[in-house]
């Protein structure tokens, strides 16, 4: 691979006819949005919604790309002229040449060019995928204002290390300069999350002086959206296919499923791209297509990454191939269907679900879901336990879920084998319980672990001690021996 010739905007005219490419001059491109958080699953999802307004004549759309952390996907794009490709994997393979980003910024080098950029009067959004631990908050909302690097960007303005402290000192420069606000789109799976994010900025901006406050709270729009499209990390394999398909190299091109959703609160202080031209859905309330894929397929998602890694299996197509944990996500969503609005075809999109969790070919890594997971369980699978709860309605197969995670948490499978867990907020937590804990004081541990249960749970006992149960029989029988005899009640 390394003998190709480098992917770059002199080099698009060697892709063959069947890779679809930039038609645009991409010199005429104004950046009107800047994204913090250049991951692939943005590379995979707004950044090619970007790209379709600039192919069909809004030049005034592409991005300016941040890192928060670490430099790797600028040293890999900024060579490239910020192209990459993506490649959809089903049964076929289709490869398209991105080129909505036009710079990408490292934030820890230069923190003053990423709010040059973000106080550009050409800046019209700021969009975010930061993943649930980036907004600063803790399981009730409010703001973390003991987390270090939260304290460090109150104390330290111009050269802020959160995306919090990015967004609001941007804001007070445009403030100051006379500039209206852009609007900040959090693209993050995480529930109702513009008006989480509209919280934190706001608090954020209150605790520096309480004007900016009053200003972000009443000024600045944060419209909640849903995104959807399940996409793998790159391996070192997939650069060399890839870029032997291209006959270019591609030092860090995404994959991505075919299927690709997109659901905005349409309200934007600077007017947006024409994205409903794509197939972006635009409308007044997010809400019930957030609960529906939050609940539906990031839960499945997160249960049969406890359950399948327990199990031995490393994607999500292996664990849906073992036919006891794909009855058990088939009998998982039958019981939180109830917690679902009510107009929501939750068989209709299950069965699309089904489709999408088979697609061996994106190979897509039960320990990438994994990652993370105590940010993410409370939006995806304690979520609807509450309500299911204030239902009185079954809850079995939900404890379960919440057991296995539990279990995931210790470190090692079913065969005994290390299964290491990628999740600092969890590894912070210097009481968390291990495999030796017994169940019940493991689950009366966890139980109380606000972070993530917040408070209501521990006080049932009744609730503590099914769980306990649940987590016992886990350990001793492994999870393929609960779940099918649970499937046989």
């Amino acid at each position: 691979m390394t003998d190709l010739t480098r992917l770059s905007d002199a080099t698009l005219g060697q892709l063959g006819p069947n890779i679809r490419r930039p038609d645009y001059d991409r010199a005429g491109v104004t950046a009107g949005m800047v994204h913090l958080g250049v991951g692939a699953f943005h590379r995979a999802h707004q950044a090619v919604f970007a790209d379709d307004a600039l192919a069909a004549g809004d030049r005034g759309w592409g991005i300016t790309a941040a890192s928060l952390r670490s430099a790797d996907t600028r040293d890999a794009l900024a060579p490239q002229d910020g192209l990459y490709t993506l490649a959809l994997r089903s049964d076929v393979e289709e490869l398209r040449v991105v080129g909505a980003i036009g710079r990408v910024l490292v934030a820890p080098e230069n923190p003053g060019a990423l709010l040059d950029a973000m106080t550009a009067a050409t800046t019209r959004i700021v969009s975010l995928t930061i993943t649930e631990k980036g907004y600063g908050v803790d399981a009730a909302g409010e703001l973390r204002q003991g987390d270090a690097d939260i304290a460090h960007d109150l104390a330290n303005w111009a050269a802020p290390r959160t995306a919090l402290g990015f967004v609001v000192e941007a804001l007070a420069r445009r403030r100051a300069a006379g500039l209206a606000p852009f609007t900040v789109l959090s693209c993050d799976n995480l529930s109702h999350n513009g008006r989480v994010l509209h919280g934190a900025l706001t608090a954020f901006a209150r605790a520096r002086e309480a004007g900016l406050g009053d200003y972000v709270e009443a000024e600045v729009a944060c419209p909640s959206c849903m995104v959807d499209r399940i996409v793998p990390a790159t391996t070192d394999a997939d650069r060399a296919a890839i870029s032997a398909s291209l006959g270019l190299r591609d030092a860090w091109p995404v994959l991505g499923e075919p299927f690709c959703q997109w659901v905005i609160e349409d309200r934007f202080t600077l007017g947006r791209p024409e994205w409903e031209r794509s197939g972006v859905e635009l409308t007044r309330d997010v809400a019930p297509f957030e609960a529906m894929k939050l609940r539906l397929l990031n839960g499945a998602h997160s249960t049969l990454a406890a359950m399948g890694r327990l199990a031995g299996h490393a994607t999500v197509a292996a664990a849906m191939a073992d036919p006891v944990l794909r009855g058990f996500v088939r009998a998982y969503w039958d019981q939180i269907e109830p917690t679902v609005p009510a107009h929501i075809n939750v068989p209709a999109y299950t069965a699309r679900l089904v489709l999408r969790f088979d697609n061996v070919a994106l190979q897509h890594k039960l320990a990438q879901i994994a990652t993370d997971a105590s940010q993410k369980v409370p939006q995806r699978i304690l979520a609807p336990l509450r309500d299911l709860r204030a239902l009185r309605a079954p809850q079995g197969a939900v404890v379960l879920a919440i057991a296995a995670w539990m279990r995931s948490c210790e470190g090692v499978d079913d065969a005994g084998h290390a299964m290491p867990m990628t999740d600092p907020v969890l590894a912070a937590w210097a009481a968390r319980p291990t495999a030796v804990t017994p169940a019940d004081e493991a689950v009366r541990q966890w139980l109380g672990y606000g972070p993530v249960f917040g408070t209501d749970l521990v006080q049932d006992g009744a609730f503590a001690a099914e769980l306990s149960r649940v987590l016992a029989a886990l350990r001793n029988r492994g999870v393929r021996a609960v779940v099918s005899d649970w499937l046989r009640r």
